[in-house]
């Protein structure tokens, strides 16, 4: 086996850690208000914190993985993560909630997350990229499934403190993990990356400026207009998945009648599809046109927004469970064609630059969790939060397709078969 494979199946592991405490926060707000009487704006500004320095990080983190190592870095950000986790059952006001919450754990699952994917993708491997990328993303939605019913019960049963250890200690179990086997070239195995041509010869690396370097990335992407609509476009993504769904759909359906375990073993489901959803995701994006991708999921997303306030209800109902199905089946499935598009229009500045198109998808969830938690306090339902994501999710699919491929005016990349006829 190359060793390519087993340092992904390692990162996907790493993922999974660090996806975690993800899962957590839809599941300990009700406890949280419950003992310490916070409001749900405050939690959702802990999370919106969260989920903005999540973003902001990632960018940053790609050039340090590029002049540190991934190890060290990774390493670091778990670490993180379990010092924000642990740390939270100390909490006694809502800034502490704020720092755990939000700056820990924001700084660590930001040092990894996507970008993590992205960089094992593309410095490992020449073929099937699409396809572990779509492997690799999956880590997030199965740290969901994992950990979140285990969080729900806990903190139902036992409380939301051993809720929170659990994944404290989750996280420091991968550390060790990765430093035995991730390597930060192929070359440091001895190898060429899986799929590589014969004579092929490693890039020159880059040595320190991490942040000059993902300052010049963001500069050299802000000048195309593909790259704004790639970030608007994964603004929404961010927006209707982690900011929406993820935090406030579990609160939102304890509204009506329906218990939070029941509802985190739905959002947990969520995560079962969404495997598959994108790993076929991955498969589709070698294959086909990711504009044409793109533009599916984000119809069907908005489709589910829109009717779910009417699928609601103390029990769970087939409607309800065909929600579940085709929303995890789209969960993160702009993920690979969205890192597809970045990497054949920017070259090897793509990693980077889909870097920074992944902050704004997290500026994108921060705002749609605190304007949820917002409209929530005040006008005492998430209604109108779900349709204001529906609406979004038809521009985020109007500016898919406008992006321009490779070969169209772009910097660089390679070109691409339309998606069939007989497909669409």
């Amino acid at each position: 086996m190359h060793p390519a494979w087993a340092v992904a199946a390692v990162v996907f592991l790493a993922l999974i850690g660090a996806a975690g405490f993800r899962a957590a926060p839809g599941a300990l707000m009700v406890p949280l208000h419950d003992e310490f009487g916070w409001s749900t704006s405050v939690m959702s500004l802990a999370v919106s914190i969260n989920l903005l320095l999540f973003g902001l990080t990632a960018p940053f983190a790609a050039a340090l993985m590029d002049s540190f190592g991934i190890r060290y870095v990774v390493a670091a950000a778990l670490t993180l993560v379990a010092l924000g986790a642990g740390g939270s059952v100390l909490m006694t006001a809502s800034w502490q909630l704020l720092v755990c919450w939000g700056v820990l754990i924001g700084l660590g699952t930001g040092s990894m997350a996507l970008v993590l994917a992205a960089t094992i993708a593309n410095r490992w491997f020449e073929q099937r990229r699409g396809l572990v990328m779509g492997v690799l993303t999956a880590g997030s939605a199965t740290g969901q499934l994992v950990f979140l019913p285990v969080v729900a019960s806990l903190a139902e049963h036992a409380g939301w403190r051993p809720a929170s250890l659990v994944i404290a200690a989750a996280a420091l179990a991968v550390v060790p993990v990765v430093w035995l086997v991730v390597r930060d070239h192929p070359e440091d195995r001895g190898v060429a990356p899986y799929g590589a041509a014969p004579g092929w010869t490693a890039p020159p690396r880059v040595a320190g400026g991490a942040t000059r370097r993902a300052l010049e990335g963001l500069a050299y992407a802000a000048r195309h207009r593909a790259f704004w609509a790639l970030a608007v476009a994964f603004a929404i993504c961010g927006a209707t998945t982690n900011g929406l769904i993820g935090i406030h759909f579990i609160p939102s359906a304890h509204d009506h009648g329906m218990s939070s375990t029941t509802a985190a073993a739905l959002l947990a489901a969520v995560g079962i599809f969404d495997i598959a959803g994108t790993i076929a995701s991955g498969w589709l994006t070698d294959k086909f046109d990711p504009r044409i991708l793109l533009l599916a999921y984000y119809t069907f997303r908005g489709l589910g927004l829109l009717l779910l306030p009417s699928l609601l209800a103390d029990s769970v109902h087939p409607s309800m469970v065909l929600f579940i199905v085709i929303y995890g089946l789209d969960w993160v499935a702009t993920v690979p064609p969205t890192a597809t598009l970045c990497r054949e229009i920017f070259g090897e500045r793509g990693t980077i630059v889909f870097g920074w198109v992944f902050a704004a998808h997290q500026l994108g969830a921060a705002v749609a969790a605190l304007g949820a938690g917002v409209i929530r306090d005040h006008l005492g339902s998430y209604t109108y939060a779900w349709w204001a994501g529906a609406a979004l999710c038809a521009v985020a699919a109007v500016l898919s397709v406008v992006v321009r491929p490779a070969g169209e005016g772009q910097p660089s990349g390679q070109q691409r078969a339309p998606l069939p006829e007989s497909v669409l």
